[in-house]
């Protein structure tokens, strides 16, 4: 059974929510489609820094800005940087006026969801493939056995992208950086230590060309990102069933350091997440492919490094859905005006998260972050 829809979103994350968002604006109607099953089928990740240049834009543009003022997590703009003996290397109280508020990503997730028109998003619509039929239109199908039809196909769906094939045959590498994920519940009142080590916003801990990166959610918790430069199958080797075993095979890689430290690790609640970070080339782009486009991850994806990855998601979602009300009638304008600022906005956010994890996941890691925050944002 096949439904044809003008418009069509692959992926009801932050971007494709914006671009669906914008559009309903100025009164164009999308549907998006997304794999997950509902809203609530997973966690969002922890907390993200909305930029003034781009997410906030974006969430201007889709009339939801003092919405999402409402959702900051105050306190949440404080930094500190550490090095493996627990020696504080810089510093920041938060700044109530700064330009990087943080919130929770699953409560702005939910802010875009609350601000479209009901069955907007179709959940669990897991797609399994896309074709081109002429004419700029697209068949998608999915592993219902559905399928539909679209005269403009937004594929936002992600690092792993059923969409991109249909523009480039890219695929994203791994970058040699790799994460195993913790938590610890209700930190002041459980893990007293490790909250007055992390603070109230984000923290950073760099040295032998691994670390630590952590941020007090909203919610009490700490949700913090081991950070390891190891060969790609090293994940593959450690038991995550086994949360002992798994905890003792990270720690082997933090011996000799400050035990508050180790303690990120030791004293988490829950299972350890392993994750290995892709990226896609620096500079990735296609040539013009009637009735189709990409943004976000599917687009650019980029390393986390630089605090870019969602924020161009959302701007990219609001500045497709500027083009296509801009160009009514004209698909073609519309894409080609929306990735002529794609390409070099993207390529460049790209080179920045990649010259990031060099920074900070390379020789001299810790001295070359901490000249980099004392220099450039005046930390002390």
């Amino acid at each position: 059974m096949s439904t044809h829809h003008p418009v069509a979103v692959i992926g009801a994350g932050l971007g494709g929510l914006t671009a669906a968002r914008v559009l309903h604006v100025h009164g164009v109607e999308a549907a998006v489609f997304e794999a997950e099953a509902s809203a609530s089928a997973r966690t969002q990740g922890g907390m993200l820094d909305i930029h003034e240049d781009s997410g906030q834009e974006a969430l201007r543009a889709a009339g939801l800005y003092e919405e999402f003022r409402r959702i900051v997590h105050p306190g949440g703009q404080a930094l500190r940087l550490l090095g493996p003996d627990g020696t504080v290397h810089v510093a920041e109280e938060d700044d109530p006026t700064g330009g990087r508020p943080e919130v929770d990503r699953g409560e702005l997730r939910d802010l875009l969801l609350a601000s479209l028109p009901e069955g907007t998003v179709q959940w669990g619509r897991k797609v399994t493939g896309a074709r081109p039929l002429g004419d700029g239109r697209h068949e998608v199908t999915f592993a219902d056995g559905s399928a539909l039809t679209t005269d403009l196909l937004i594929g936002a769906d992600g690092a792993w992208s059923r969409i991109r094939p249909l523009v480039s045959d890219a695929r994203p590498a791994y970058t040699g950086v790799s994460f195993v994920e913790t938590d610890l519940l209700d930190a002041v009142t459980r893990h007293p230590r490790s909250a007055a080590l992390v603070g109230g916003g984000f923290f950073l801990c760099l040295g032998e060309r691994r670390g630590f990166l952590a941020h007090r959610e909203a919610d009490g918790s700490l949700h913090v990102y081991t950070a390891l430069r190891v060969d790609e199958g090293w994940l593959d080797t450690v038991d995550f069933g086994d949360a002992a075993a798994a905890k003792a095979a990270v720690l082997a890689h933090f011996d000799g350091w400050d035990e508050g430290l180790r303690g990120l690790v030791a004293d988490a609640d829950g299972a350890l997440v392993p994750r290995r970070i892709h990226a896609l080339p620096v500079g990735h782009r296609w040539d013009r492919v009637p009735g189709v486009t990409l943004l976000g991850d599917a687009a650019h994806l980029m390393s986390p490094f630089a605090g870019e990855g969602a924020n161009l998601a959302m701007l990219d979602g609001a500045e497709l859905a500027g083009a296509v009300a801009a160009h009514p009638g004209d698909p073609e304008a519309a894409l080609a005006a929306y990735e002529e600022a794609l390409f070099p906005r993207s390529e460049a956010s790209a080179a920045a998260s990649a010259a990031s994890l060099e920074t900070m996941f390379g020789e001299q890691g810790l001295e070359r972050t901490t000249e980099f925050f004392t220099s450039v944002r005046g930390g002390a």
